[in-house]
């Protein structure tokens, strides 16, 4: 049991993952700082001067703090943007790559008169003797 775990850890693709997830946790917190410390407080000069962390309300002994839930909404759109541009700009890229490469120009001909193939430059079929125009 215990080979058969280490075969399972050591394939490409749960190591792959756990690169992905540990730089998606990475990229979240620099996401949501970008959020928190730059556009919200821009949003927030905008539009008056309001904080959304600090919205909230009370019913009965509950504090429901819907501006962390607003900020939260905020926090995702732009993670959301930021991914889609991201894979946007690899896909762009790899169609670039996948393009296939010029056609080559051609080097041989085909003689009108006996149908044999000949170089390009050739002015006389070396087959047939024919002039070529």
């Amino acid at each position: 049991m215990l080979q058969d775990f280490k075969k399972f850890i050591m394939r490409g693709n749960v190591m792959d993952l756990a690169v992905a997830v540990i730089i998606g946790g990475a990229f979240g917190k620099i996401v949501s700082s970008l959020v928190s410390d730059i556009i919200m407080p821009l949003i927030g000069l905008v539009i008056g001067g309001i904080d959304f962390t600090g919205l909230a309300f009370i019913v009965g002994n509950a504090k429901v703090t819907y501006g962390n839930f607003i900020q939260n909404i905020v926090d995702f759109l732009i993670i959301a943007i930021v991914i889609f541009l991201m894979v946007r700009g690899i896909s762009s890229l790899e169609n670039i790559r996948a393009r296939p490469a010029p056609a080559a120009a051609p080097t041989t001909k085909e003689c009108p008169y006996c149908f044999s193939t000949i170089p390009i430059k050739a002015t006389r079929c070396p087959n047939c003797t024919s002039e070529i125009k």
